[in-house]
């Protein structure tokens, strides 16, 4: 009895753990199919020894959320579902009742109040007893009626959700990889609670309704589903959901289960409530469960395949993920093959070894996790050195959670951002060349300097086989590398990414020196610095980078793969030498501001972004807006231009007498 006691003990601990690292630090340190193992093995020794911990996960439903926003208690306690994954179960809980089946959506649950026709207040579950007031942010879920028809008081509940879709194309819109969000959930969750809710507003934030708390004066004939219709005429998206009886239940259960592939909104599983409110009432609540709902948990496939290999894969933190590679198998209608094991931990907890049999499932029937090792060998090695620049490893623990980490400051992988400024529109334009795509080159070694990017044809086999790619994907890549190769001195020496160095000194530095490539490396200090607009800090961080032979090195291979013209020095070239433009507003004749920022700093002037006392005109073609550039322009007594005075300005400062060809 005291071992099982211990047991108890043991597990109620690890699940809380567990929890509190999902919930509210945004990592996992077990599977999910790992937790609801050991979750049903607490719940059997309390039912079996009568005795339940107060700290246990089975009559706890939340932690205390971290946040700045106020919180407010619930009129009264949002319980949990009790669960199952076998339809059995689900018709037993049916008996000769009709119910209501919607998914169990994977968000944040809010509960919404409504008075006179408008949103008054939104609130997160929380812990089920305390949630946040997010109203402010409510107000600005896309599809959210802030008005209603209904003029009593509405109380109801539903699930703030972000679809796949939306969380793709916001991870992808976050550079560092290591910070984009493992899931929807998170996301969502991350976005519902924000201070500002216009961050809120671009991130696409969804509600569905699924339950009604409470309607003032509204018959719903006792029925589920009467509310369920009520609410979509009142301009709610309600979850999909079908009235269901103990004959039909598996038949639908079946229906949910084929559509989870196309659904865009993420799903844990399937609700089912009774229909007759009255009845489902009088059945009251357990300390955690209330008796007139069930959650329908997937049963995950899982099949059993051999571990080919475990692949490390770094970042540019310096994180070295572990990854498992198997044989593949098919799981819920794909072919699979590699899972992410996320970290040491869970590895060893796995004890995984090369050869060893292992099962293999999809979280959610969407994400492939590992789910038990049958021969836990424990024959993996952790590598002692970076897969992607031998650099010495070292093992980090932190909040009981081992991670790999690379020490080497000059890895490759930590050096992304420089990669991205090497390809990126106003350094060497290679379209195509994403950060997400830079990091895949990395890791593979087919990339270990700037030179290599010019060679990646080397791999063409390789590339085109990588997750992503193909025929089409590699003969785009190769078409602007090669046009890449036809560059200006300015673009490749901002190219380098030199501390301070932007493309406006770049094209100042390389107009002093003539434009010729052979002086870039061995301009001294003395020489930069009496250059008009460069100045000590720039000219001494530009000879400290030409100072070490790795570099000038680079730079020497980097001549050798591109074509630089010879550009003539003629006396339009200085024209505007010495003078400070700042451009505001929209512009006309040209393109972009940028377009005009090129033609300023091609005739030797200077464009900021902010008026000082060194500015010497002010472009803004509503020369009379009370703008603060505008403002600050007419304190410091500096001329306000518009886009046409420009141009005369231009045209009378050419020796040629032509203006600009904009």
């Amino acid at each position: 009895m005291d071992k099982k006691r211990q047991r108890m003990q043991e597990l109620t601990e690890l699940l809380n753990r567990a929890r509190r690292a999902y919930e509210q630090e945004d990592r996992e340190i077990m599977s999910n199919l790992e937790y609801d193992r050991l979750y049903d093995e607490l719940a059997g020794l309390e039912q079996e020894l009568g005795t339940t911990l107060a700290s246990s996960p089975t009559i706890h439903v939340g932690y205390e959320v971290l946040s700045e926003l106020p919180k407010e208690r619930h009129e009264r306690p949002m319980l949990s579902l009790d669960k199952t994954k076998e339809v059995p179960r689900l018709q037993e809980f049916l008996g000769d009742q009709k119910a209501v089946l919607s998914w169990k959506l994977d968000g944040l649950t809010i509960v919404l109040t409504y008075r006179d026709g408008s949103l008054q207040k939104a609130v997160t579950r929380g812990n089920g007893e305390v949630g946040e007031v997010i109203t402010n942010n409510a107000k600005v879920f896309k599809n959210l009626p802030l008005h209603i028809s209904f003029r009593g008081e509405l109380v109801l509940r539903g699930e703030a959700v972000i679809g796949y879709t939306d969380f793709q194309r916001i991870n992808e819109e976050i550079e560092d990889a290591d910070a984009r969000y493992k899931n929807p959930r998170n996301l969502c969750s991350g976005s519902v609670r924000q201070l500002s809710n216009e961050v809120t507003a671009r991130r696409n934030v969804r509600f569905f309704a699924f339950s009604l708390v409470r309607a003032e004066g509204v018959d719903f004939e006792n029925s589920r589903l009467r509310q369920m219709e009520w609410l979509a005429s009142q301009g709610f998206e309600v979850v999909e959901h079908h009235l269901v009886t103990s004959e039909t239940i598996q038949e639908e259960v079946e229906w949910f289960s084929g559509r989870i592939e196309s659904n865009d909104f993420p799903s844990d599983g399937l609700v089912l409530v009774y229909d007759d409110i009255a009845y489902g009432q009088s059945l009251g609540a357990t300390a955690k469960f209330p008796r007139d709902s069930f959650a329908f948990k997937w049963a995950d496939e899982i099949r059993e395949t051999t571990l080919r290999e475990i692949e490390w894969s770094p970042s540019r933190t310096g994180l070295i993920n572990p990854v498992a590679v198997f044989e593949p198998v098919e799981l819920e209608g794909t072919t699979v093959s590699r899972a992410s094991v996320h970290n040491l931990s869970i590895m060893e907890e796995l004890e995984l070894g090369i050869g060893d049999s292992i099962q293999v499932y999809k979280a959610n029937m969407i994400i492939p996790q590992i789910a038990e090792n049958l021969t836990r060998s424990g024959n993996c090695e952790i590598p002692a050195a970076c897969p992607v620049c031998g650099g010495a490893t070292r093992i980090s623990t932190e909040n009981d959670t081992k991670t790999l980490y690379c020490t080497n400051p000059e890895c490759q992988a930590k050096q992304v951002k420089a990669f991205a400024l090497f390809v990126s529109r106003d350094a060497m334009n290679i379209e195509g060349m994403s950060e997400a795509t830079l990091e895949k080159f990395i890791i593979q070694g087919f990339i270990k300097d700037f030179s290599d990017i010019f060679h990646l044809d080397r791999y063409e086999e390789e590339i085109k086989n990588l997750e992503g790619f193909g025929e089409k994907s590699y003969v785009n890549l190769q078409n602007s590398i090669e046009n890449a190769r036809n560059t200006t001195l300015p673009r490749l020496v901002y190219s380098l990414g030199i501390a301070n160095i932007g493309l406006a000194n770049a094209k100042v530095i390389c107009r002093a020196l003539d434009n010729d490539p052979a002086r870039i490396p061995d301009v001294s200090e003395e020489e930069l610095d009496e250059i008009p607009g460069v100045g000590g800090v720039i000219a001494r961080t530009y000879v400290d980078y030409f100072a070490q032979e790795k570099h000038r090195e680079l730079y020497r291979k980097l001549l050798d793969e591109v074509r630089i013209p010879r550009e003539e020095i003629s006396a339009d070239s200085a024209v505007f030498a010495g003078v400070n433009f700042v451009i505001t507003g929209s512009v006309q004749h040209f393109a972009n501001r940028g377009e005009m920022k090129e033609l300023i700093e091609s005739r030797g002037g200077k464009v900021t972004g902010s008026v000082t006392s060194k500015t010497n005109y002010l472009i803004n073609n509503d020369v009379q807006s009370a703008s603060s550039k505008n403002k600050k322009a007419k304190e410091l007594g500096v001329p306000i231009i518009s886009e046409e005075e420009f141009l005369e300005l231009l045209d009378h400062s050419s020796p040629s007498g032509k203006g600009a060809d904009a």
